[in-house]
Parts: C-alpha cells; structure tokens; sequence
C-alpha cells in the first residue's frame, strides 16, 4: 500500500532532490534578496531535505521489514490455526477411540461376567445336585442299617428264645428239627 502511494504521489508532483536545491540558480534583479542569505538557507534546506530522505527511506525500509514480519507472523498464524484444527480433529478422533474400546471392553467383562455367572450357577448346581445324592444315600443308608438292626434283633430275641428254652428244657425245639 505504501508503494502505491509513493507511485501515485510521484507521478504528480516531480521529486525534488538536494542535488536540485543545491544546483538551483535564481535569475539576478536589481533589488533581489542577499545572495549570501539565500545560499545559506538553501544549504539548510538541502540538509533538511537530505535528512528527511534519509528518514523516509529508513522508514521505508523498517515498513518493510515490518510488513515482511507481519506476513511472516501471519503465517504462523495460519500454521497454528491448521495445527489447531488438526489437534482438535486428533483429540476428536482418540476420545471416540477411546470410547469405543472403553464400550468393547464393558462389552468383553459383561461377557466374562456372564459367563462366570454361568459356571458358578453350574457349580451350584452340581454341588446341590451332589448333596442331595447323599442325602439320598445316607437315607438308603440309614433305611438299611435300620432293616438290618432289625432283623438283627429280631434274631437276637429269636435265639435269645431259642436257647432259653433249650436251657429251660422245652424239647419241642429239638423235636421239630
């Protein structure tokens, strides 16, 4: 834009160098200014001039710089507003790959679980199962020690009979073998 200006403002009013000041020659009149006095004005005005052209070029040149600063800082803005994007999209894409294995794994310990819950339900059942087979034995065991403590005594008594008649001397015994 600065260029622009210079352009536009060069092409309507001729530069003026110090070197132009300085070369200038006034035509002489009968009651002109002192000679003198206006060579030495001019020769300030041409170090003002040299000075002010010194200036605007440092200017010049520090715009430019500033202006090559400022684009290069535009740049990195452009570069960190990508990079921010592409950080955003990146912590996007690891958060719903995060919840996906965060969902496979409750998926995977709500299978575990169920199928510990499957064998432990199975344990259960084979131990009631067991322990209701022995109940069912001892109680055939119980019914059959019963019987035979039974006829057991039943025998006791029977020969407890037996040899008390014997001993008492009841002959019938011998007679009905």
């Amino acid at each position: 834009m600065g260029d622009e200006e210079t352009r536009v403002t060069s092409t309507r009013i001729p530069r003026l160098t110090p070197l132009d000041i300085h070369n200038k020659e006034f035509t002489r009149s009968f009651r002109g200014y002192n000679e003198d006095e206006v060579d030495e004005f001019l020769d300030l005005i041409v170090a003002e001039l040299e000075w002010f052209i010194r200036e605007n070029e440092e200017l010049h040149a520090n715009i430019a710089g500033l202006e090559s600063r400022i684009s290069h800082y535009k740049g990195l803005e452009e570069t960190l507003k990508n990079a921010i994007v592409l950080a955003q999209k990146a912590a996007d894409q690891i958060k719903e790959a995060a919840r996906r294995e965060a969902d496979a794994i409750l998926e995977e310990a709500r299978r575990q679980a169920d199928i510990i819950k499957e064998q432990a339900e199975d344990i259960r059942r084979k131990a009631y199962e067991e322990v209701e087979a022995q109940r069912q034995k001892a109680m055939r065991f119980k019914t059959e020690m019963r019987t035979l403590l039974q006829s057991t005594l039943d025998m006791l008594d029977n020969n407890i009979d037996t040899i008390t008649r014997v001993f008492n001397g009841d002959n019938s015994l011998n007679d009905r073998r």
